[in-house]
C-alpha cells in the first residue's frame, strides 16, 4: 500500500463500493415502496369490494369476496367480533381480531341498539365519524402488516380496512389482505443480483484503477530513473524525458529541467567563483610571502608599504568574498528602514581621501525610506563611487530622488564611460575591462557584481546609462515601504 498505484486503486474502489452500496439501499428501497403501495392498492380494491356489498344490505352469507384465495377478507363489527370470513380462511394475525369463526348470533339484519340521546360527546363524535346508513366510508384506510392461513399455507398480507355501515346501521369494518410475496420475492432477486454483482464490478474497478494509474505514471518513473542517473553521475548536463502530453506529469518533467538548468548554471558559477577567487587570492598572498622570505633574509630591503598594501588588499578582497558567500547563501536583508539621503551623505563625508571631489545632490528632509540593511546599502554607495573615482577625469556626482514608488540613487562621472555591449558584462563577477584593468590598482572586479547582487535581494535594480556629463551613470532603484 506504498505504492500510489495501489493506493488510487484502493481508494477508486472504495468510493466505487460506498456508491454502489448507497444506490443499492436506494433502489431497493424505492422497489419495496412501489410493490407495498401495489399491495396497498389490491387489498383497498378488494375490501371496498365487500364493503360496498355490505352497505347495500347483502347478507353476510351472500358477500363474495373476489379472489378469496389471493385477497382474504375478515369483517367485524363495532365490539371487534367477527361476523365474516372468506372461504378457506384457517388463521390470521395483523387485523383488529385474530378470530376465523364468525359469532353465530351475527346477522346483516340485526336492529342495531337504540341510541341515548344522553351520551356524552364522545359518543356523538364517534358517530359523526361513522359512514351514514348504506355508505362506505370515503377516508383512507388503515393498513397494516399481518399473515394469514389459507387452505393450510401461511403467508404474509398488506391489510387494508375500510368502514360500512349497513342499512340498518350496524358499522362493520372490512379487512382484505393483498399478498406480499411477490414484494418479497422482487426484492430478494434484485438483492441477490446485487450482491453478485458488486465484487465482480469492484475487482473491474480496482484492475482497471490499477492499469491506468500505471499507466499514467509510467513518465514518472522515467523522471525518477534520470534523476537518480544524474545523481549518482553527477552529471547536470543531463535532462529528463519530457513526455508528449499536456498535462500535469509533462510540467512537472519541464519544471524538473528548469531546475536542473538552473542548478547547473549556479554550479558552474560556483565553480568559476572558486577559481577566480583562488587567482585572486594568489597574487597578493603569494606576493605577501615573497617580502617577508626577503624581509627574513635582508631585513633592510623590506618593503614595508607595499606589503601594506598587499595586505589590505588581500582583507578587501576576502571581505568581497565572504559577503558574496552570504548572498549566495539567501541571506536575506535586514528588516530595518534605511534613509537614502542621509545615508549617501553620511558615506560621501567619511571618503576625506578621495581623487576627486564628489557633488551630492540629495535634499534635506526628503521622503527617501527604503526597507533594508544599511550596511550593505551603504556598501553598495561605496562600490559605486569607488567606480566613478576610478574613471572620472574631474568630475564625480551622486544624486538621490523619488522615482515612481521607489528611490533613485543615480553616480555620474565623467569618464569614458561604459560601451554599450559591455554594460551588462561589467556586473559579473572577476569581470574587468582592458581600461578598468591598466587604472585599476589591485581591484578583482566584484564591486560592481556585488553592487547589483545587494540591489536585487533588496527588490530594486542597478543599470548603467551614459551621464550627461559625457561618463557613465550608474542607476540605483529600491522600492519604498509598503
Amino acid at each position: 500500500m506504498r505504492s500510489v498505484r495501489a493506493r488510487a486503486a484502493l481508494g477508486a474502489t472504495l468510493v466505487v463500493a460506498v456508491a454502489l452500496i448507497g444506490a443499492g439501499l436506494a433502489v431497493l428501497l424505492v422497489l419495496r415502496a412501489n410493490l407495498i403501495g401495489q399491495a396497498d392498492l389490491q387489498a383497498e380494491v378488494a375490501a371496498r369490494e365487500v364493503a360496498g356489498q355490505l352497505a347495500t344490505g347483502t347478507p353476510y352469507e351472500d358477500v363474495e369476496p373476489d379472489d378469496e384465495e389471493d385477497h382474504p377478507v375478515q369483517v367485524t363489527d363495532e365490539e371487534h367480533r367477527v361476523v365474516l370470513v372468506s372461504k378457506d380462511l384457517r388463521a390470521v394475525t395483523g387485523t383488529g381480531a385474530t378470530g376465523v369463526t364468525p359469532v353465530p348470533s351475527a346477522s346483516a339484519g340485526a336492529t342495531p341498539a337504540p341510541d341515548d340521546d344522553d351520551d356524552g360527546d364522545d359518543d356523538q363524535d364517534d358517530d359523526r365519524s361513522r359512514p351514514g346508513r348504506g355508505e362506505v366510508s370515503s377516508d383512507d384506510p388503515d393498513f397494516s402488516d399481518g399473515t394469514a392461513t389459507v387452505d393450510r399455507t401461511t403467508a404474509d398480507y398488506r391489510f387494508a380496512a375500510v368502514e360500512a355501515t349497513t342499512p340498518d346501521g350496524v358499522t362493520l369494518t372490512v379487512y382484505a389482505g393483498a399478498p406480499l410475496a411477490a414484494e418479497q420475492e422482487a426484492v430478494n432477486t434484485v438483492r441477490g443480483a446485487m450482491l453478485t454483482g458488486l465484487p465482480v464490478l469492484l475487482v473491474v474497478v480496482a484492475g482497471v484503477t490499477w492499469l491506468v494509474t500505471r499507466r499514467a505514471l509510467r513518465p514518472v518513473e522515467g523522471i525518477r530513473r534520470e534523476m537518480a542517473a544524474i545523481t549518482a553521475s553527477e552529471d547536470l548536463a543531463r535532462r529528463v524525458p519530457e513526455p508528449g502530453s499536456r498535462d500535469e506529469i509533462a510540467a512537472l518533467a519541464r519544471t524538473t529541467n528548469e531546475t536542473l538548468t538552473v542548478l547547473e548554471a549556479s554550479v558552474e558559477r560556483q565553480r568559476r567563483f572558486v577559481a577566480d577567487a583562488s587567482h585572486e587570492l594568489r597574487s597578493p598572498i603569494a606576493s605577501l610571502r615573497t617580502q617577508l622570505e626577503v624581509a627574513e633574509a635582508h631585513p633592510e630591503l623590506l618593503d614595508l608599504p607595499g606589503a601594506v598594501a598587499d595586505t589590505v588588499r588581500l582583507q578587501v578582497l576576502a571581505a568581497d568574498l565572504l559577503l558574496l558567500a552570504r548572498l549566495d547563501a539567501g541571506e536575506k536583508p535586514g528588516g530595518g528602514t534605511v534613509e537614502l539621503g542621509a545615508l549617501v551623505r553620511e558615506e560621501v563625508s567619511q571618503r576625506t581621501g578621495d581623487r576627486i571631489a564628489v557633488t551630492v545632490e540629495a535634499p534635506e528632509g526628503g521622503a527617501f525610506e527604503v526597507n533594508g540593511s544599511r550596511g550593505q546599502l551603504s556598501r553598495v554607495i561605496g562600490n559605486l563611487l569607488d567606480n566613478a573615482q576610478r574613471h572620472a577625469d574631474g568630475s564625480v556626482a551622486v544624486s538621490v530622488a523619488a522615482d515612481g514608488r521607489g528611490v533613485r540613487v543615480e553616480v555620474r562621472d565623467d569618464g569614458a564611460g561604459v560601451p554599450e555591449d559591455e554594460r551588462e558584462r561589467i556586473f559579473e563577477r572577476f569581470v574587468r575591462l582592458d581600461d578598468a584593468r591598466s587604472r585599476d590598482d589591485g581591484g578583482a572586479g566584484l564591486g560592481l557584481a556585488i553592487a547589483r547582487d545587494v540591489a536585487t535581494r533588496h527588490g530594486g535594480t542597478l543599470t548603467v546609462h551614459r551621464a550627461a556629463e559625457g561618463g557613465a551613470a550608474f542607476r540605483l532603484w529600491l522600492p519604498r515601504p509598503a
